[in-house]
């Protein structure tokens, strides 16, 4: 009598516990890399900053169907001459299982820390069974860094070079973190020849199908980049197609 007492008061509430229903936060991020295609992975101590814009899926991975209110919270540390801010951004479920996942676009750059929080509640929804994390226990941080912005562009160009290089007015490798972008092309007169606004794209030297002649054309850029940097460029784009001797005269270099 005495061992069944004992397990109905001391094995059965262990056993419940064992297998309450469980939360392990993730998140995984989705942006468009330098090549326009889009690159996604989950995110881990050994991330390396990311570029904005990028978009991020935070989940919960609750183990089990529950009662569960869930709270994100979402920081991101900023250093300015100012010493370091903190911009909270609080995302809670109005009602049972909303923000199970948070799906969240990042345009700043910064140092984030998310940290989920969840509070279990019995079938009618009345008395709170135990939260996550639970009382003097650290909660589990998913820390993420985006980076600050660069955008740079190449002197010429060299459409339909046969070896494929410095052959489109693109941003120079290494660009990151432009949230919006505007390019266009002008002559010598400042009539407006080709303009795009994708920062994946660029301009072949060509109007209306065919290249432009050799010579001078003129780069105007208006963007805005993640930490908040304007660019604003403007500057002369030497087109010139004979790749071959221009490349012995180191006229070509992109530099």
């Amino acid at each position: 009598m005495k061992r069944i007492l004992f397990f109905f008061l001391v094995l059965m509430p262990l056993m419940a516990w064992a297998q309450s229903p469980t939360v392990d936060p993730s998140a995984t991020y989705y942006l468009t890399n330098e090549e326009g295609e889009e690159e996604t992975d989950v995110i881990a101590p050994d991330t390396k900053p990311l570029s904005a814009p990028v978009r991020i899926v935070f989940k919960a991975n609750l183990s089990e169907p529950c009662n569960v209110l869930y709270t994100w919270t979402i920081t991101n540390t900023k250093t300015n001459t100012g010493g370091n801010t903190s911009e909270p951004i609080l995302r809670r479920g109005s009602q049972y299982g909303e923000f199970e996942e948070l799906e969240m676009d990042f345009n700043e750059s910064g140092s984030y820390a998310v940290q989920l929080n969840a509070r279990f509640y019995d079938e009618e929804g009345e008395n709170i069974l135990y939260e996550f994390p639970e009382e003097g226990e650290d909660p589990k941080t998913i820390r993420f860094s985006i980076s600050e912005s660069k955008l740079e562009f190449p002197n010429g160009i060299s459409p339909g070079c046969s070896i494929g290089q410095n052959d489109e007015l693109k941003p120079k490798e290494g660009f990151k973190g432009i949230v919006e972008f505007h390019a266009a092309i002008f002559n010598r007169w400042g009539k407006k020849l080709y303009s795009w606004d994708d920062i994946h794209g660029g301009w072949d030297g060509k109007v209306n199908g065919k290249v432009v002649k050799d010579g001078v054309y003129f780069l105007r850029v208006t963007a805005k980049g993640s930490d908040g940097i304007d660019y604003n460029i403007k500057k002369a784009i030497n087109v010139i197609t004979s790749y071959n001797n221009a490349e012995s005269e180191g006229t070509t270099d992109g530099e």
